[in-house]
């Protein structure tokens, strides 16, 4: 079974120029997580990527991963300073 949490923190980690201020949050609920990603400054537009697509495109791979395991997930993009 995939660690969906380690999943999503490799694949921040491989976007932004500090991989080292990545941080996600894991909030299990009764049916789905949500994962609370943060990174650095500077780092929120390599995340969000042009027009949201890059987001939109971690959440799909979440989405299908979590699918598989029959689970829900959630991914949320936090501001730095929030």
């Amino acid at each position: 079974m995939t660690d969906l949490k380690a999943f999503v923190e490799e694949i921040a980690k491989a976007l932004v120029d500090h991989p080292d201020y990545v941080d996600i949050r894991e909030i299990s609920g009764e049916r789905t997580t949500v994962f609370e990603l943060r990174v650095g400054e500077g780092d929120l537009g390599k995340v969000i990527g042009k027009e949201g697509r890059t987001a939109r495109a971690i959440r799909t791979l979440l989405n299908a991963v979590s699918a598989k395991q029959n689970k829900r997930a959630v991914l949320e993009i936090i501001e730095p300073g929030d």
